[in-house]
């Protein structure tokens, strides 16, 4: 093992970056069964992280965000708001489903299908829900790697207004803040937050490659969100028609960012990237609420546009636009059924739904322009169910089946238990099940100049996983855990030896462990940090699968002394530094480049590589609080993608509140 990260986790305590700090009560979480469940009550492997947690990490985009989660690696490709895949447990990045309030987020018109991380501010979101490993029994496609589900703002039920704001600035001209309120008013509540960033950003290309001309990459990003729902009537136990709750929500982010052709600065490549989403959901209290059912109509818009302008350096223009289209129309049930003997907590969920998704896209210069015009639709049907045998076994199981119009059925199951052991202050986790990730419409239906057409006939990719691992509290002040994952993947889609079309040709072998460690020692320090071991490899080839390291590791701190200030008298300094780290990853072939900006045609691997940021938070009055954030505190300037760099060093001062 490399000696910089033996000496981290020797002399240092690791923890979870979930447990950020003691909670008297459990996190519930949501996103891995549909059924609010206790965290340690799952056998899945869930990440919370909460409002409070992104304002004291000083964590804007969800890239950020995500950087500390055990399982899973962002990797940016160029500055702000450019392209940042997320790879959970060394599968593909089009394999991970990323929702907003448990609705699909991921863009139709990307070749892949996959999500771009990199553009989402978090304003106006509550709270971010990682689950790891396979979830296609819960939401179908792309769930192979796990699920990222952002849930947002809520109205707070005693007030009728509550504002909060932020508004900061510092180093790269950056200026960025949120403005936002929400409140309850007898039956109606409702919320909107509105949010922006610009900065000028940094020089993206890596500094050893001759060419770099020291050309910033700026960023101008925009969302506003606004909700609004009634309650209608009130559930009694006695009742059998209870109350019903009908929301909607709308939403438009807009993205303007610089971009780079590696390994030249291009001075005249900009990027635009625009997004509407929205929904409107319905739910009934039946029999005292022991049946809840709902509808949800939802739609998602995507539009991106990448122009470049020629100049001195080159003749070459591009005028690329992609647009991506998502609709979707669910029935969705819960029904909790009553205790008894030795089972207490049983439910069932099940339902179905339609969806329908549709890219047109062209892109690429007149040889190899690329050109997409499809469109394709299916339906599903879900059943769940988890239940609590006497008192210590946890249980859950999930069976999906999703329907097609063109390539067929997929039924994928998971099945799992976590067993409390409280002589020993345990838990024990297993799981396992299947998943799968359709082909994209580029995948089936695009068409690159003469000589390369999609396949309509391409199967889905398989993946067929188990998970265990134990996690153990010491007294009060402390938990340690240890998991294995194991996950095979079949049928995974490549470009045949002619590059005439796609296949379902390559397979792959992914296994590690996650070992992660909260110490508490006291009401004002907890230490965190999570450590992840991945092996991932192409059985085929039986080589490495390209930026999948072997070691990723964090450690965070939260320091919070009791001070005394203007009117606050008990108010706590919040000290919040973070560290991680990445090991060697390997790059594939002509994705690399030598110092003198030429593909490299072998397989190689991108060095390792260290980010220190430090956040500090201090109460002003009762209503606002100050904060300075430094990231890259040592200027480290590591290829997480080869030839570009993370961003360098950063000092943001500013100010929140909430009234």
């Amino acid at each position: 093992m490399n000696r910089r990260l033996l000496a981290l986790f020797v002399l240092t305590p690791l923890a979870p970056a979930a447990a950020q700090q003691p909670a008297s009560l459990p996190d519930v979480v949501v996103s891995a069964t549909r059924v609010p469940t206790p965290q340690d009550r799952i056998p899945a492997a869930t990440t919370i992280i909460d409002r409070q947690e992104m304002e004291e990490r000083g964590y804007v985009t969800l890239a950020d965000a995500l950087a500390a989660v055990p399982g899973l690696r962002v990797v940016q490709s160029g500055g702000p708001g450019q392209q940042a895949s997320g790879f959970v447990r060394g599968t593909n990045s089009r394999h991970v489903l990323v929702l907003r309030d448990g609705v699909p987020l991921n863009d139709s018109s990307e070749p892949n299908g996959a999500f771009n991380f990199g553009n989402e501010l978090l304003g106006d979101v509550e709270r971010i829900e990682v689950v790891r490993g396979p979830v296609s029994a819960v939401y179908g496609t792309a769930a192979i790697g796990g699920v990222v589900n952002l849930i947002t703002r809520r109205a707070p039920a005693d007030r009728a207004f509550a504002p909060y704001g932020e508004i900061a600035g510092g180093t790269q001209r950056t200026l960025r803040g949120y403005l936002g309120a929400g409140g309850t008013v007898g039956a109606f509540d409702y919320g909107i937050t509105g949010q922006s960033l610009s900065t000028e950003g940094y020089n993206a290309t890596a500094p050893r490659i001759w060419t770099n001309r020291g050309e910033r990459d700026g960023l101008r990003a925009a969302a506003v969100t606004a909700r609004a729902g009634v309650t209608l009537g009130e559930t009694t136990p006695e009742a059998i028609l209870g109350a019903t709750r009908i929301e909607g929500l709308v939403r438009w982010r807009e993205n303007t960012f610089g971009l780079d052709n590696v390994p030249q600065d291009d001075p005249n490549y900009t990027g635009d990237d625009r997004n509407w989403f929205g929904y409107l959901r319905t739910e009934t209290a039946l029999f005292g609420g022991a049946w809840t059912t709902g509808l949800r109509l939802s739609g998602s818009q995507d539009r991106r546009r990448y122009v470049n302008l020629p100049d001195a350096d080159s003749a070459a223009t591009a005028d690329d636009l992609y647009r991506g289209d998502r609709t979707g129309l669910a029935w969705d049930n819960t029904l909790r059924l009553p205790s008894g003997g030795i089972v207490t907590d049983a439910s069932l969920t099940f339902g179905g739904g339609w969806e329908r998704e549709a890219a047109e896209s062209a892109s690429g210069s007149p040889f190899f322009r690329t050109t997409v015009d499809a469109r394709q639709e299916g339906t599903y049907g879900y059943l769940g169910a988890q239940a609590r045998f006497f008192e210590r076994l946890d249980v859950t199981a999930a069976l999906r089946f999703d329907d097609a119009e063109d390539y067929g059925t997929e039924a994928t199951w998971r099945l799992g238990a976590v067993l409390a052991l409280p002589e020993i202050s345990s838990r024990l986790r297993a799981s396992g099940g299947t998943a799968f990730k359709a082909p994209s419409l580029y995948q089936r239906f695009g068409v690159i100049g003469s000589f390369f057409r999609g396949n309509p006939d391409l199967e889905a990719e398989h993946a067929t996983s188990w998970e265990a691992g134990i996690e153990t509290d010491i007294g009060r002040w402390a938990t340690v855990s240890a998991l294995y994952f194991d996950n095979r993947v079949r049928d995974l889609i490549n470009y045949d030896p002619t590059f005439s079309t796609l296949v379902n040709v390559d397979r792959a072998r992914i296994r590690g462990g996650e070992f992660t460690l909260v110490v508490r020692p006291t009401d004002w320090l907890s230490v965190t940090g999570a450590w992840t071991v991945t092996e991932a490899r192409d059985t085929e080839t039986d080589t490495p699968l390209p930026r999948r390291p072997r070691n990723v590791a964090s450690l965070n701190a939260r320091i919070a002394p009791e001070v005394g200030w203007f009117d606050v008298p008990r108010s706590r300094l919040i000290i919040a530094p973070e560290i991680l780290y990445v090991g060697a990853s390997p790059e594939g072939a002509f994705a690399r480049y030598s110092d003198d900006g030429q593909a490299i045609p072998t397989a190689g691997k991108n060095p390792d590589g260290w980010l220190f940021n430090l956040t500090a938070s201090l109460p002003v009055t009762t209503q606002l609080t100050a904060f300075v954030e430094v990231r890259n505190i040592g200027n480290t300037r590591y290829e997480p993608a080869n030839a570009f760099v993370v961003p360098g060093r950063s000092a943001i001062v500013g100010m929140r509140g909430a009234f």
